[in-house]
């Protein structure tokens, strides 16, 4: 009898397992997002990085089914995601975008938070090229021009950048410096405040990113020089800081990353939703009105890629002794 009873049971455990409907083992996990997700960026609105992450952002959220809330929290340098990321849990809801500038900032200041230990790396997305701009009513139309404007009216050259310690300023102390110079700072929380006080003459002149493009190619500004490697294809004439003998090539990548312990699964899924994003010609094409490229690199590649920018900023503010005493 027991004997029956045991085989009538496992057939119609069975029958019951035959009727059900195929689920594959991954989906018996809680599929990832179940809700909107956060993306910090730690520039003001308006500029050429929020509004190039901003197109990211909806495009990646096709991918992911859920939609991903732009959150913008400018000042000190571009370094205020960190403490939301340092504070947020590692749920693959809250993400930021990572500047050069905070792999920096544990060097020439106090800070809480470390920009690798309490981070999970997603992916690289572009780089942005500086620029050295005057307003275009300006009498100064050379990177020479300003410097012997400053050696003749000492103290008195106002230099506009994105923040305090951010890469603009940095250049700009080590290109002061070498000539013996200085130069009155007067730093902004995003670009598009910062050019129109460059472009209303307000500062004498400015560094920033490639926001600055379509004041440029407005006519409101005049674009001395870049600080890339070789010539920006959109402003050919325009000759790099490295080619008129300054020693200057100065490039800030940047990509997206989460809290720190984040699970490969999450981290996956985000990635796969980001690079599609990525590439998207829409994406391409608005990366360009800014004079950028795609710079993908994935989450282990991007991880080392932090790593080495950590070490090498150390060596920087060293070498420049920015250094807190």
């Amino acid at each position: 009898m027991t004997t029956r009873r045991t085989l009538l049971r496992a057939a119609a455990a069975a029958a019951t397992v035959a009727a059900a409907p195929w689920i594959p083992a991954r989906a018996a996990e809680t599929a990832f997002p179940q809700h909107a997700l956060s993306l910090w960026v730690p520039w003001a609105a308006g500029g050429g990085t929020d509004i190039t992450l901003r197109l990211l952002a909806e495009l990646a959220a096709d991918q992911l089914g859920q939609p991903i809330v732009v959150e913008n929290r400018g000042g000190a340098g571009g370094t205020l995601a960190m403490p939301v990321l340092q504070k947020s849990p590692p749920d693959g809801y809250t993400l930021a975008q990572m500047p050069q500038t905070v792999f920096r900032a544990p060097f020439t200041q106090k800070v809480a938070w470390d920009p690798i230990r309490d981070t999970t790396p997603i992916l690289q997305v572009s780089g942005v090229t500086f620029g050295l701009l005057v307003p275009a009513a300006s009498p100064l139309c050379s990177v020479a021009d300003l410097l012997a404007q400053a050696a003749a009216d000492p103290g008195r050259m106002t230099i506009a950048t994105n923040g305090i310690g951010t890469t603009p300023h940095v250049v700009l102390e080590a290109l002061f410096a070498k000539h013996g110079l200085g130069f009155i700072h007067v730093p902004y929380k995003g670009v598009a405040e910062q050019m129109i006080a460059l472009s209303t003459g307000q500062v004498m002149a400015g560094v920033n990113a490639n926001g600055f493009a379509p004041f440029v190619d407005s006519g409101r500004l005049r674009l001395l020089a870049t600080f890339g490697a070789a010539r920006s294809r959109r402003w050919p004439e325009v000759p790099t800081m490295s080619e008129l003998g300054h020693g200057i090539v100065a490039m800030s990548p940047y990509g997206l990353a989460g809290p720190r312990g984040m699970p490969n699964s999450v981290v996956q899924r985000l990635h796969d939703a980001f690079k599609s994003a990525l590439f998207d010609p829409r994406h391409v094409a608005e990366l360009a009105k800014y004079d950028q490229d795609v710079a993908y690199l994935d989450s282990a590649a991007y991880g080392r890629s932090m790593r080495e920018a950590y070490v090498s900023e150390k060596r920087t503010v060293e070498r420049l002794g920015l250094a807190p005493a």
